[in-house]
């Protein structure tokens, strides 16, 4: 799956160290993906332009990124047919809760998909587990994600369980 189907959109540069951890996501599953900045505010343009032709375009999914106002994954969700998921940004005095209530709190008919603040790791699983509804490779592929999490748990249960405590 090297062409693209997630498109990981975020408002600024400045929201690429939270936003690649999609793309590593996205990248240790096999799945193509673009990087964008688009700004729901200062390029509204380029922003509804990107999700326009989107599905065009062959992508599959939507991750967007944004902190203070966050618009941008509701602007996204207005102008495609695409899943959008939104990662609120911790990027203002308020700590990310800003981002958070205003992806969240979509008008009824305009959703959007939301993880936690500076959640884009979850985004990128969450792209995975949508696609995966599509192609029953990358549904295996996840389903062996999930066990190596649960032998890792295994493994540290078994750590703690032998802790010397003086």
């Amino acid at each position: 799956m090297s062409k693209p189907l997630v498109g990981i959109v975020m408002g600024s540069d400045s929201d690429l160290p939270i936003m690649q951890e999609a793309a590593k996501v996205l990248k240790s599953f096999g799945i193509g993906y673009d990087l964008v900045v688009a700004s729901a505010h200062r390029t509204p343009y380029r922003a509804l332009g990107y999700a326009e032709k989107a599905e065009e375009n062959g992508l599959e999914v939507i991750i967007a990124g944004a902190g203070a106002a966050a618009h941008l994954p509701g602007v996204l969700a207005a102008v495609t047919p695409l899943p959008i998921i939104g990662v609120p940004i911790n990027a203002t005095p308020l700590q990310g809760l800003d981002s958070l209530y205003a992806i969240v709190q979509m008008p009824s008919g305009i959703p959007v998909a939301t993880v936690a603040i500076n959640g884009a790791k979850n985004a990128g699983l969450l792209a995975v587990q949508i696609l995966a509804v599509k192609y029953p490779e990358l549904r295996e592929k996840f389903k062996e994600f999930k066990q190596n999490l649960a032998l890792e748990v295994e493994a540290k249960a078994e750590k703690v369980k032998n802790a010397v405590i003086e």
